[in-house]
């Protein structure tokens, strides 16, 4: 079956057929530069067919006939407000409730209970969580449910959450907090009792986290590579996974480095099952797989 043609049209009414726009190696290398340098993210030449595709909607969206004139566009004064929309699509943003289970269970298993005998929180300092690179909240919320669900059970383990992207665009979806029935399949049964709402017109299909959770998340928008996240307060845990794989080795040690100024001492940090800090110098232990704690002194 032939694929639907991506057409529009332009001010004089004409149509213009945008699916057959080619993306020229000097447009990608300037975009990709610009990427690199102000986001942290290298642009592979394998990647350029998926870069053409995503911001085909930009250029329908500004009646702009070449890439080439959009590059002038976006990177020309006047454009200035256009990079933010050009990053919300190039960059990548998935993520999935649960995912990569393991990392909840020693969670709950040796890193709370380790802070808790350390008196590093109590019922007068909160568990303080980090969900770095947090896409489209599933997992800060994914944290959330789990944490509340804690507290039931430990009434003195109170939390803050924060959640960070560099996307405005996927934030303001994680605000919403509002999910296809389908993404929530990993929730197990009880915790969708206590924390989702499903729509009331069910031909919808979607459900939304309960305003009480969501009240317990903070979104906020950082980008990786400003000197200052703008994150305050020390962390305890700091969940930052499937996100410095997308970096080179030397911004990978810049930002984990700057990560770990967040973290308290003895303080836990989670990275993505790819991802490792092997041959980084920082000052961290390998307590589980792709698990480390804080051994400096603040």
């Amino acid at each position: 079956m032939a694929s639907r043609a991506v057409s529009h049209k332009n001010t004089l009414g004409q149509t213009f057929d945008y699916s057959s726009l080619k993306l020229s190696d000097a447009a990608f290398k300037r975009i990709g530069d610009f990427i690199y340098q102000n986001v942290g993210i290298k642009l592979p030449p394998v990647k350029k067919t998926m870069i053409q595709a995503r911001l085909q909607k930009r250029l329908r969206h500004l009646s702009l006939t070449t890439y080439e004139a959009y590059c002038d566009f976006v990177f020309s004064d006047q454009g200035q407000w256009e990079r933010t929309h050009m990053i919300d699509v190039i960059t990548t943003n998935k993520t999935d409730f649960f995912r990569e289970p393991a990392h909840f269970d020693h969670l709950f298993d040796v890193a709370i209970p380790d802070l808790l005998k350390k008196e590093l929180i109590d019922a007068r300092q909160p568990l303080n969580v980090w969900s770095a690179g947090c896409s489209s909240g599933e997992e800060p919320y994914t944290l959330a449910m789990l944490l509340s669900d804690s507290c039931v059970l430990k009434p003195d383990l109170n939390f803050n959450i924060l959640a960070t992207d560099i996307s405005t665009r996927i934030l303001e979806k994680a605000r919403k907090g509002i999910y296809a029935e389908e993404k929530i399949a990993p929730v197990p049964m009880d915790l969708k009792k206590k924390y989702l709402l499903r729509s009331k017109d069910r031909t919808r299909k979607q459900v939304r986290i309960i305003p009480e959770l969501r009240h317990r998340v903070r979104f906020m928008q950082v980008n990786f590579m400003e000197d200052d996240f703008g994150v305050r307060q020390k962390m305890h845990i700091i969940f930052c996974r499937n996100v410095i794989i997308y970096f080179d080795r030397q911004t990978q040690q810049r930002i984990v480095g700057k990560l770990l100024s967040h973290l308290k001492r003895s303080g836990y940090l989670y990275l993505g099952h790819s991802e490792t800090l092997h041959g980084l110098n920082l000052p961290v232990s390998t307590v589980a797989p792709t698990v480390y704690q804080k051994i400096a002194e603040e």
